[in-house]
């Protein structure tokens, strides 16, 4: 019987009750040489209402260095509201923007946050790199398959430090993880398995309105299509809407899925890809994502899936987490914890959790670290960070790859990222965006 962990517990994440593995320390390589801690970096962030704050505050509490020059949004309300939250970091008041474009002339800037919708990330990371700025920017990398590698390839020609906001990479609990499955403990791993249940996933039908005051819808949509101001499609919500986001695959997915890329090495994309997804619960919905899906994704040596539901029932108590099954053993883990059910006496029982940040009494899932990581990193020059844009185009391409797959109608896929087609004309017209005029799908 699954015996679960409370998640207020003090748990070492290197912490085993059976034959438990020496846990590592998260180090960065060796070699790499980082500037004093007195240098300061001038950072701006774009997109202020969410998790880009978020990222701001933690590289603020991880460097004294840190120092934010401008804050950039669409809301006006948010410009004022987030200025107000900046004095509890600094005593220096930043700069206002709406167009990031006035924000990368800026030469005292060397970095920015990207926090926009994800149809946004494309443009302004690309537009950063040519400005010479490192950046962090959240997930997904991207909001199409073409995005993802214009990104790469603007992150190489111009020698950029970049970090996705993917910061399971920074937590010791997954470091755990990936130690104990590189032991070979679990034995020949056959099956991942990853999952996420929010009912956030749907969205209730409200009628179009008029723009509120203050806010800049037109650079909102910016080069996604033309369309009528609706609340519903904002702040968050976004993300169940084609045109900006792809839905709980391309939200919690990509986290779920890297640890899966990770934990089995994966290099390429997968040999095919089969997804199935409808709003079955809650069929009058406004999303246009889907709030119940399934997809498969077969590689030579195993089965990589995925599930999503709009209901809150999962499997080993865990309302998102992942597995791996192996010949000895199946381990689950979650941001929380992570334990491994033994196969008979193949292997042991092992349970391992997460410890809380003395900071915000909250677990410590690594984004404190991963932010700090990138600010190292800017000072150094090193682009090889926790996670490289690489890592993250990889999640990325997964999960648009799987819901193509569904919007498709189930589909089987083979995506040739050499050739960057899936030698399907119905199926390749999903994978570069066309950009609503002026904006231009950007050339590196």
């Amino acid at each position: 019987m699954y015996m679960g962990i409370n998640r207020r517990t003090f748990i070492k994440s290197s912490t085993a009750l059976t034959g438990a593995l020496a846990a590592p320390t998260i180090i960065k390589a060796a070699g790499i040489k980082h500037a004093a801690p007195s240098d300061t970096v001038n950072v701006a962030l774009i997109g202020c209402r969410n998790h880009g704050w978020v990222d701001l505050e933690d590289m603020f509490r991880s460097d004294k260095g840190v120092q934010c020059l401008a804050l950039c949004d669409v809301d006006q309300q948010i410009l004022k509201d987030k200025t107000e939250g900046l004095k509890r970091w600094q005593d220096k008041t930043p700069d206002l923007y709406g167009d990031y474009r006035r924000v990368l002339e800026r030469k005292d800037i060397d970095a920015v946050i990207i926090g926009t919708p994800d149809h946004w990330h494309c443009l302004i990371m690309t537009d950063a790199c040519k400005a010479g700025k490192d950046v962090y920017v959240e997930k997904p990398l991207a909001n199409s398959l073409a995005e993802c590698d214009v990104m790469v390839a603007a992150a190489k020609r111009y020698d950029r430090v970049v970090e996705v906001g993917m910061q399971q990479r920074s937590a010791q609990l997954w470091h755990d993880v990936m130690t104990y499955l590189a032991s070979g403990r679990l034995g020949r791993i056959g099956r991942f398995h990853a999952w996420a249940n929010y009912g956030y996933t749907v969205v209730p039908k409200t009628p179009d309105a008029a723009v509120p005051e203050g806010l800049d819808f037109d650079m909102w949509l910016g080069p996604a299509p033309q369309r009528t101001y609706n609340a519903n499609r904002l702040h968050g919500s976004w993300r169940m809407f084609w045109n900006y986001g792809g839905g709980l695959l391309a939200d919690w997915g990509v986290h779920l899925l890297d640890m899966g890329i990770w934990g089995l090495n994966i290099k390429d994309m997968p040999k095919k890809v089969v997804a199935s997804g409808g709003n079955f619960l809650f069929p009058d919905s406004a999303n246009e994502t889907f709030e119940t899906m399934n997809a498969i994704y077969e590689y030579p040596d195993f089965i990589f899936g995925w599930e999503n539901t709009g209901g809150k029932n999962s499997p080993y108590g865990k309302f998102r987490g992942v597995l791996f099954q192996g010949t000895n053993g199946t381990l689950v883990a979650d941001r929380e914890s992570w334990e491994v059910f033994p196969d008979g006496d193949r292997t042991g029982h092992i349970q391992g959790g997460a410890i809380l940040r003395a900071d915000t009494m909250e677990e410590d899932i690594g984004h404190k670290a991963h932010c700090g990581d990138f600010i190292s990193c800017v000072k150094s020059h090193n682009t090889h960070t926790a996670c490289t844009v690489e890592q993250g185009a990889m999640s990325a391409k997964l999960s648009h790859i799987g819901n193509i797959s569904a919007r498709m109608g189930c589909v089987p896929l083979t995506y040739d990222d050499k050739a960057k087609t899936f030698h399907n004309p119905e199926a390749d017209k999903y994978i570069k965006p066309v950009y609503r005029s002026p904006w231009k799908f950007p050339e590196v």
